[in-house]
């Protein structure tokens, strides 16, 4: 399965390449032209990559003796969907559910975890608490404020108590 996935990457990477070209000359001008294959933007193959992985197809692990001894291939889970390509990626286990606290994967969930409401990315309140929803609580702190630097040498600070809404995941 890593083999696959692996290769799906390098496939993806390899059909992403484009041609970048460079011109040389006087002010300028294109005497010799200079062009290269350059690898995609990160970014834009991560997103590929990750439209893959959330179409990724279910496999299961078949063993079959061949005359080199016991070999494991990998099979589609469903026959009424199309196998996968070399260019799709694949699994056979469910990963596992952060969400909910899990001693096996060490995971402890997310159940009180600080999270931030106007986010919309991996911090965000909708996301990291799982659709649970969130608490809201106001949280005094103190903080130094209003410092002054002296001639020579050292800082003056009042303390302010600022006032805060901390959002935390049910």
């Amino acid at each position: 399965m890593n083999k696959h996935n692996n290769e799906a990457g390098r496939t993806t990477i390899l059909d992403h390449m484009h041609l970048k070209c460079k011109c040389h000359g006087l002010s300028g001008s294109c005497e010799v032209k200079t062009c290269w294959w350059a690898q995609p933007d990160f970014r834009a193959i991560g997103d590929f990559l990750k439209d893959k992985y959330d179409s990724a197809s279910e496999m299961v692990v078949e063993k079959h003796r061949e005359s080199r001894g016991w070999v494991e291939t990998l099979r589609a889970k469903y026959s009424l969907f199309k196998p996968p390509t070399e260019r799709d990626l694949v699994y056979y286990e469910n990963s596992p559910n952060f969400c909910e606290p899990n001693p096996e994967t060490g995971s402890f969930g997310t159940r009180d975890r600080t999270c931030n409401v106007t986010s919309h990315g991996i911090d965000g309140c909708d996301l990291l608490c799982c659709g649970r929803g969130h608490n809201t609580r106001t949280e005094k702190r103190k903080e130094k404020c209003h410092c002054i630097f002296h001639w020579c040498c050292y800082v003056s600070c009042q303390e302010c108590i600022r006032i805060y809404d901390v959002h935390t995941c049910k």
